[in-house]
């Protein structure tokens, strides 16, 4: 006699399928396994809590905005504050100032800002060991406010000198904001939307460049009259940064790590977690700090002298001069396309299109519609500087070393990076004095190199370790790269 139950299974398994029994394990494999993407989509959705959108937000909008704004409104009023230099020069000497004098002192004005960037990024490291994150970037807004307010009134008080001193306590500024802001972004987001937090940073570069340039039309602030208001606008998002950052809690890891405060750290991931438990991030910050204990940082000179990490040293200064060099500042799908491509087409798109602007304006004066070329050259070199160069450079810094080595090669980076910057605003008014329309293919020359350099020598980086990414360096580095990397840090996979 047969049973339904028996005959059933019978069938089935000789049809190559599995019992139902199987089946409905399978089924439900299958259902927990859709319940936990959603969760984890639910998940990721609650990572992004209220506090921490207004904390990336209102300390981008207070210090990179700041950075980029600084890089690019000294463009538009040029014509004018020369005029204001050589008015004061011949109001105290009873003459008018020498060309070249003139072009040094605006030089000076222009390069200066990357002089106190640098002062402000060897500053940041005491400044926030003392301070913290938060107030790190609270005392900086009276760095922005007092530039402002000297840079604005320098018209008024007809002295050249206020304008200079101003641009250089706003590069301070630029420089421990740009240490201090993407430390406490990346110390207080969950560490699956780590990535697009820090992106923020590069976001509000880009966007303080385009308003540097907005803002300086002749139809806003760029007239002879108003262009120290430009300055003046300085003051709005140092302010509010000033009124809102209060209300946030410090760095969790701050509060572990310096304070040894593991109730106010655990209040802190409270708040810019959106959620009550938060037992796993206080277990990971532990074991963190314990780790570090144990690390012996690398001096920038043992860095230097290391042969495992030669080629990785060249290419990230290679990486920070191009950034600099190229003649822009502020990216975005990198983790869709990759590190290698992004820096190769974008740099690659600059020299053509520094190329083309080169031509559109020798022949500005022969055609009526070429000085419109010339602007949609001007929002391509942008455009593609935004797509990759942008915001890969300090990506790749963080992705070549290992724990101990980071913050020597942050240093190197920081320093190479404020260089390069002060190298173009000292030198790029002679060259274009020089060399007029031409100046361009300086830049087309420089952002060409480097696409060449990263063909033949940067691997790609998405997605690998950094145990695959030193194997990657070993063969041109002539070593073997380390068989262990730092202890209690697995690498991601």
């Amino acid at each position: 006699m047969n049973s339904p139950l028996l005959t059933g299974s019978l069938t089935d398994n000789e049809q190559g399928n599995p019992p139902k029994s199987e089946k409905y394990t399978m089924k439900c494999s299958e259902k927990d396994s859709a319940d936990s993407k959603d969760s984890d989509l639910v998940r990721k959705k609650l990572d992004w809590s209220c506090s921490l959108i207004v904390a990336s937000l209102v300390g981008a909008f207070g210090s990179s905005f700041l950075y980029g704004y600084n890089l690019s409104v000294v463009n538009a009023p040029t014509r004018y504050i020369k005029s204001f230099y050589n008015e004061s020069w011949e109001r105290r000497h009873g003459h008018p100032i020498d060309p070249d004098t003139l072009t040094l002192l605006w030089s000076v004005t222009v390069s200066i800002f990357a002089i106190g960037g640098l002062v402000g990024t060897l500053m940041v490291k005491l400044i926030g060991k003392v301070l913290g994150r938060k107030y790190t970037l609270l005392v900086n807004n009276g760095f922005a406010i007092s530039a402002a307010l000297l840079m604005a009134c320098s018209l008024q008080a007809g002295a050249f000198e206020m304008l200079i001193v101003g641009r250089f306590i706003m590069g301070v500024d630029g420089g421990i904001a740009l240490s201090a802001l993407p430390m406490y972004l990346n110390e207080i987001s969950p560490k699956e939307i780590r990535g697009s937090l820090g992106q923020v940073t590069a976001i509000f570069i880009c966007i303080g460049v385009f308003a540097g340039q907005v803002l300086g039309l002749p139809e806003l602030l760029g007239k002879e009259s108003t262009w120290p208001y430009l300055f003046g606008v300085i003051v709005v998002p140092a302010l509010v940064q000033l009124v809102s950052l209060p209300f946030l809690p410090e760095s969790p890891h701050y509060l572990l790590f310096e304070k040894h405060d593991q109730a106010g750290a655990k209040k802190a991931f409270q708040t810019f977690l959106g959620k009550e438990d938060v037992s796993r991030e206080m277990e990971e910050v532990l074991i963190e700090s314990r780790v570090q204990r144990n690390i012996q940082l690398v001096s920038v000179l043992e860095l230097l002298r290391s042969p495992s990490v030669r080629w990785q040293v060249i290419t990230v200064v290679v990486t920070m001069a191009c950034y600099q060099l190229c003649g822009l500042n502020a990216g975005l799908v990198i983790e869709r396309l990759g590190r290698r491509p992004l820096l190769m087409g974008g740099f690659g798109l600059m020299a053509l299109f520094f190329g083309i602007l080169t031509i559109t304006l020798t022949l500005q004066d022969h055609a009526p519609g070429i000085p419109y070329l010339s602007i949609i050259c001007i929002l391509a070199i942008i455009a593609s500087f935004c797509s990759g160069p942008g915001g890969i450079p300090f990506i790749l810094t963080g992705e070549f070393f290992q724990q101990s080595q980071r913050p020597a090669a942050f240093i190197i980076a920081g320093t190479v990076n404020w260089l390069s910057n002060f190298a173009v605003g000292l030198l790029f008014p002679f060259i274009q004095k020089s060399l007029d329309t031409y100046c361009f293919l300086v830049f087309a020359a420089i952002c060409l190199a480097g696409a060449v350099y990263f063909y033949f020598v940067l691997p790609e980086t998405k997605n690998r370790t950094h145990a695959e990414i030193s194997q990657a360096f070993a063969k041109r580095n002539k070593t073997h790269p380390p068989d262990n990397t730092d202890p209690g840090t697995p690498e991601p996979r």
